[in-house]
Formats: C-alpha cells, structure tokens, sequence
C-alpha cells in the first residue's frame, strides 16, 4: 500500500511539472483546448470500446468543441 501511495505521488508531481512546462510553452488558451479534447476523446472511446451509441447530439457536441470557439466570433463583440 506504502509503494502504491509513493508512485502516485511520484507520477502526480510529475505532471504537475509537465502541466506547467507546456502552460509555459503553448499558453494558457492552448492549454484549455486540451482540457476540452478530453472529453472528445472519451465519447469516443466510449463508443468504440464499449460500444455505447452515439446520438446526434454528442457529434453536435464534439463540432461545437473541436471547432475551438471560432463560430462564436461571427456575431461580433
């Protein structure tokens, strides 16, 4: 159990590290689209791997996140 906890500590305060790394590198606004594609990916997965169906409203969803917002902008400030 002590071995469990040590390598989850270990690993999380490297992606800490990482996480901070890139938030330097690639910004904060790049940094956010990650977080969305998450759960892209997830739906995804979910259906691939465990065959869940998928209902229009999930690829309306996954448009609306990977196309980064840019739709938002056409009605102005």
């Amino acid at each position: 159990m002590v071995a469990i906890i040590g390598i989850a500590t270990l690993f999380t305060a490297l992606v800490y590290v990482f996480y901070f790394h890139v938030l330097e590198a690639a910004g904060a606004t790049n940094l956010l689209l990650v977080t969305f594609l998450i759960l892209v990916s997830a739906i995804m997965l979910g259906a691939l791997v465990l065959g869940k169906g998928l209902d229009p409203k999930h690829f309306a969803g996954m448009a609306l996140t990977t196309s980064d917002g840019r739709g938002a902008s056409i009605a102005g400030p």
